[in-house]
Order: C-alpha cells, then structure tokens, then sequence
C-alpha cells in the first residue's frame, strides 16, 4: 500500500496560523490534500496534527488522524520526528491489518506547491529504480547559492557562509547568479520515501534525513513552504500557473468523469 502523510501543527512564530490561512479560497493545507486525494497510486491518507481546526479539514478530504503527542508539537519538535512518529502509527494499523507499506509520501500543511502529477512522479521513479531512497522536489533559486550567503562575524561584518574556496577556484567565481549552475533547494513540497529511511533515519543526508542517502531529484519550479506572509503572493502566481483559482482545480475534470460514468474513487478519496 502507498500512503500519505501530512504533518502540520498548531502555532507558528513567524506566521500564526498559516496552515489554514486561504489561499485562492481554500486553506493553504488543502492543496497538499488535494494532491493526495488525487494521485491514482495513493490508496489512504494520514494527517499529524495537534490541531482541532486543522484536523478537521482533513476529515473533509477523507484524511485519518493520528495524534500528535505534547513533545512533538512544540516549535522546537523536528519534521523528521514528526514523519518517524507518523510512519511507526502507520506501520501498525497496516501490520494489524495484514497490509505492507510500499512507500511513503510526505506532505506539509504549509507546502502548497504540489499536484497530483508531482507525487506520481515520485512514485513512479521509485518502482522504476529500487536502489532509490527517496525522490523529492526540488526547486533551482540561484539568487540564494552559497557563493552568495553571508553570516555576521563577531566584528559584527558581514563574513562567507561558507570559506569560498568549499565553492570552487575563487578565481573562477563571480557575481552572476546562475555561473556555478542550477542551485537545487529541496522544497519541501513532497518526498516520496521508502519505509527504511524512517526505519533507520539516523542513516540519513542531513538536513532532512527522512529523505535517506540516494535522493532523486523531482524538478519543478518556485516550490515553496511558507513560513511567512509574504511568501503567499509566489504561492499563488505558482497555484495559477498551474490551473487553480478560486472557482476550480485542475483536478475539476477528472471529479466529473467519476461523476458522469458513476464510478467512485479509491479508499480516503471520496
């Protein structure tokens, strides 16, 4: 069985109540949702939450609860444990069933940038490539490469991020933003895993560990987890460019195709 997994929290610092701030006339963490509920290899749904409200929205997209314990609901609990909690309820109630857990997509409330065809994506390269830990998308924000990041030293000036010379010849870079190449920011709108990753997270690439060791990259573009206000207007301008908008969804269509010919959609997607 595939499953879905979306983890979203009570409380934010930077922006309060951002997982159902509307979005084109939606909550923001219905678009992880919808994907979800629209990706024909997706057969359940499961959402982590601490939060009434949004739990309750998750119902209305056929999602299952799992709890999330007081120590996992704070701001300084990580993603990953959140995922690993996430996957040990999962693995039960699919072992008390008799069922195996194939893979794992990890969605968050608060990463919007994701549609059905991204998740099959994932899915797909995975049954075609075993050796694969993961495949996660990604988006190129050149503007942001550690050529170009900047820390404040103790003389309160601005220093390196990182020693340039971890870069490449210094005599060789420059300002031009896309000289080193496409720089890949994993963001944060979908990971399609296997089981052993959240097994043995330990075992994985830094920072995001539940993504494993052997990572495939899912390109898109302007994929985004809103951490703060401004961000929404990009999420948006990505929303609409990929057929939403308040009055419908790009998944609009096929919804009406089960409708006319009297078929029904798969477990969590009614």
């Amino acid at each position: 069985m595939i499953c879905a997994l979306l983890i979203g929290r009570d409380g934010s610092r930077g922006f309060p109540g951002k997982n159902l701030a509307p979005v084109l006339g939606r909550p923001m963490m219905a678009y992880p949702l919808l994907a979800a509920r629209h990706a024909p290899s997706v057969q359940r749904i499961y959402l982590s939450t601490d939060s009434r409200k949004i739990y309750e929205v998750g119902t209305q997209y056929g999602a299952r609860h799992i709890p999330r314990p007081p120590e996992l609901s704070t701001a300084e609990a990580l993603g990953e444990e959140v995922f690993a909690h996430g996957y040990r309820f999962i693995r039960s109630e699919l072992d008390a069933e008799g069922e195996s857990l194939e893979l794992l997509v990890l969605l968050f409330c608060n990463a919007p940038t994701i549609t059905a065809d991204h998740i099959e994506a994932g899915i797909r390269i995975l049954r075609e490539r075993p050796e694969l830990d993961s495949a996660v998308s990604v988006s190129a924000y050149n503007m942001w490469s550690p050529l170009r990041a900047r820390k404040t030293g103790k003389d309160g000036l601005l220093h390196p991020f990182v020693p340039i010379e971890a870069i490449g010849d210094p005599t060789t870079l420059n300002c031009d933003r896309d000289s080193q190449g496409d720089v890949l920011f994993a963001d944060m709108s979908v990971s399609v895993v296997r089981p052993r990753c959240l097994e043995k997270i330990e075992l994985g690439l830094l920072p995001q560990r539940w993504m494993g060791q052997k990572i495939y990259p899912l390109q898109q573009w302007g994929g985004c987890d809103v951490d703060y206000a401004w961000q929404v207007a990009g999420v948006v301008h990505w929303l609409e460019a990929h057929g939403f908008s308040n009055e419908k969804t790009p998944y609009d269509e096929s919804l009406e195709r089960v409708r006319i010919n009297g078929g029904s959609e798969p477990e969590g997607k009614s």
